[in-house]
């Protein structure tokens, strides 16, 4: 299949800067999967559009500061770093003592980081991220696309979670063309996050409220958590020029026991699984594809490729946001109620001036 398959035209202003002033307030296209007209509607009245036997199923992972801002040593130069993914301690490198900024410490925080500019930092090189406290970097290892393997510290020993989240900055996506704010730290963060371990927010969760989940709740809507870690991957177009030949990267997933119990309760009982974003949906999918359409409680990695022909085990129902031309997420989203009508839904969403992208507004296929 031609990746050129899943293009589309988008005027710049469409792309969403900013959040709508209230979470809820976006508003929501409705796509009928199996044929009928789309209508237009608002986040605020998802209520309504789903029932008591309906289970929405989101993703709580937490969105932390990964991008952080410093200077080389001694030179000074600017550096920006992303840290993309946690690589956990490796080994000490022969002739190195244990601990201290020369070391690789006892128990180091080694990273996969994007840097910029990634060509002057080689294996050695050292980073300060001024603040309270003060993180160092040192590069340990040179990837591709400007990707380094680096260690972080504290200058005071303590930890480097709490020295990332005290001075790191919220890692707006690369169409956001504008610097992060402090208000960002909230609303780039959906109210039922809890597990730390995102470098994007799962987008379509960011517009539930307290007052939606209320009014969930009170329709009777079933409400259940699985945890999918958002990698930089997230954001990558498709490369490729066959969709098949396209691979995801790896991210980190874990559902417990009475999520999974409850998913498996709903499939059993014939009721709607409505996904909450296409992150939430490529866990539940992963767990079923491994399990015989099952889901299993426990944790792992997946770089499970939704495209066109994948056969869904798991939702029955999808609220997503607007995505990337040939963008994996896009191809996902046309994989559960295909090409043709997903792309008319866009050129309607375009026609009808909805805002896109992470911060933009919502389409609901059911």
């Amino acid at each position: 299949m031609d990746v050129h398959a899943f293009d589309f035209d988008l005027p710049p202003e469409l792309i969403a800067q900013d959040p709508a002033p209230e979470r809820s307030g976006s508003r929501l296209l409705c796509l009928p999967r199996g044929g009928g007209a789309i209508a237009h509607t608002s986040i605020n009245a998802l209520s309504d559009l789903l029932g008591e036997d309906d289970l929405v199923v989101v993703n709580n992972t937490r969105v932390f500061p990964a991008r952080l801002i410093g200077r080389r040593v001694p030179s000074g130069g600017a550096v920006e770093c992303l840290l993309i993914n946690r690589l956990g301690p490796p080994r000490l490198r022969s002739g190195q003592a244990d601990g201290g900024p020369g070391g690789w410490g006892s128990d180091p925080d080694v990273w996969e980081a994007l840097m910029h500019p990634g060509q002057k930092l080689r294996p050695g090189a050292e980073v300060v991220f001024e603040g309270t406290p003060t993180l160092h970097a040192e590069v340990l290892e040179r990837r591709f696309h400007g990707r380094r393997v680096v260690r972080l510290w504290t200058d005071d020993g303590s930890s480097v979670d709490e020295a990332v989240d005290a001075i790191g900055h919220v890692p707006l996506p690369p169409y956001i063309k504008r610097s992060d704010r402090q208000a960002d730290r909230d609303r780039y963060q959906t109210v039922f996050a809890r597990a730390r371990g995102s470098v994007a927010a799962p987008t379509a969760g960011l517009h539930f409220s307290p007052a939606l989940m209320a009014a969930l709740a009170v329709r009777g809507v079933g409400v259940a958590e699985v945890t999918l870690h958002v990698g930089y991957g997230t954001f990558q177009p498709v490369r490729t020029e066959r969709v098949e030949d396209h691979r995801v990267e790896p991210e980190r997933y874990e559902i417990d026991e009475p999520t999974a119990r409850q998913i498996n309760h709903a499939l059993d009982s014939g009721r709607r699984v409505i996904a909450v974003g296409t992150t939430t949906t490529r866990a539940l999918e992963a767990v079923a594809q491994a399990n015989a359409g099952r889901i299993v409680a426990g944790g792992g990695v997946t770089d499970l490729f939704i495209f066109p022909g994948f056969e869904f085990r798991v939702i029955s129902g999808l609220l997503t946001n607007f995505h990337l031309p040939r963008s994996s997420l896009l191809m996902l989203a046309a994989a559960f109620a295909g090409r043709e009508r997903v792309l008319a839904a866009y050129r309607e969403a375009i026609a009808e001036r909805y805002r896109f992208y992470s911060y933009g507004d919502a389409m609901l296929i059911l």
